[in-house]
């Protein structure tokens, strides 16, 4: 039998490493504890609603941006609601926070333009938050709504304008009245900035400051209408 020499023998042939190679094995993913979990929920949950309100957002969508099943929505807040109440409350809280932990000058003035840089720091920086907190909530917050929130500021404001007002001679009685048509301005024209962002923040701050003081500067002891109608 003549055997064809130039055929190479099997110690001679190439190898084929296609077969003995392992596929590469995928890196484990890390699982998260139920605080983070939590936590991620949370920020996905706030994202959603202020973008898209309340109503506008499901736990379908809650869950499928988490890469979660919705039972794991449900295992961490109830549902929907209970995760939605978590968000406004923690961002009411953040809000009153930021605003009465800045009130610490001493001049009134000064003062104010704490007030207005808090509130406006607070648009800039959690916009999420605020676009949320302005909205009518749809269920009953343990902190209250946006009105009460306004309100809580405003009597942090009254009892800088009381002192204030009892030291120029004016009526005390009155600081609750300004201290929320005061707060009233900031809040609404917060609201307004949060969209326009023109012009900067130290500005807008300066003007309502401005408005403020100057008007507080000039106030008279008794107002008077000058209109036709006096009732």
């Amino acid at each position: 039998m003549v055997t064809d020499s130039s055929s190479p023998s099997d110690s001679e042939r190439p190898r084929d490493d296609t077969r003995t190679e392992k596929p590469p094995r995928r890196a484990r993913r890390t699982r998260m504890t139920g605080a983070e979990r939590r936590q991620q929920l949370l920020e996905i949950g706030r994202t959603l609603f202020a973008a898209k309100g309340f109503e506008g957002t499901s736990v379908e969508e809650i869950a499928a941006k988490a890469g979660v099943s919705k039972p794991v929505v449900y295992e961490h807040f109830g549902g929907k609601e209970g995760l939605y109440a978590v968000v406004v409350d923690r961002e009411m809280r953040r809000l009153l926070d930021m605003v009465t932990g800045s009130l610490t000058a001493g001049h009134p003035r000064e003062l104010c333009e704490q007030a207005a840089f808090a509130l406006l720091d607070y648009i800039e920086e959690y916009t999420d938050g605020f676009r949320i907190l302005v909205r009518d909530s749809p269920i009953p917050q343990s902190t209250g709504s946006f009105a009460s929130l306004i309100s809580d500021i405003a009597t942090q404001v009254e009892d800088i304008l009381g002192r204030e007002f009892k030291s120029r001679g004016f009526d005390p009685k009155l600081a609750p009245l300004y201290a929320q048509a005061l707060v009233g301005m900031v809040a609404l024209t917060g609201q307004w900035w949060l969209d326009v962002r023109r012009p900067k923040k130290a500005e807008v701050a300066a003007h309502l400051v401005n408005l403020a003081w100057h008007g507080l500067d000039g106030l008279e002891q008794k107002p008077k209408l000058i209109g036709h109608r006096k009732s």
